[in-house]
């Protein structure tokens, strides 16, 4: 069973920076999309940044000139950079990928990883 696991959450204090990684366990061939989401507490998941698998980034309005997410396709690992942050971005981001193919074949056509905490405060 191929999971995802995400690392680099914690507390950061407003204006300062995290980066995240998210990489799959397992042999993977491929991975299509690769995404962040992020969970508030009360709010509903709310997408962050995707970036496919040539590397075109997406990105919602509030992260911006702000956040930067990337790829190492070699390594199937998703980074997104946090720079800037504010008490607002604190949430639970979670890593999403889209069709992924271990190297016996086997075709996730989605995964999430199990969050990290990101707090941002002073």
């Amino acid at each position: 069973q191929v999971q995802l696991v995400e690392s680099g959450g914690g507390l950061a204090q407003p204006g300062g920076s995290l980066r995240l990684s998210c990489a799959p366990s397992g042999n993977i061939f491929s991975i299509n999309v690769m995404g962040w989401y992020r969970q508030a507490p009360g709010k509903q998941r709310e997408l962050v940044a995707t970036i496919s698998s040539a590397g075109r980034p997406n990105y919602a309005d509030s992260v911006k000139g702000r956040f930067t997410v990337s790829r190492d396709n070699a390594k199937n690992t998703a980074y997104l950079q946090m720079n800037s942050l504010k008490p607002e971005d604190t949430a639970v981001y979670y890593c999403n990928a889209d069709r992924v193919m271990t190297m016996t074949a086997i075709v996730y056509l989605e995964l999430w990883g199990q969050g990290t905490l990101v707090t941002v405060s002073s």
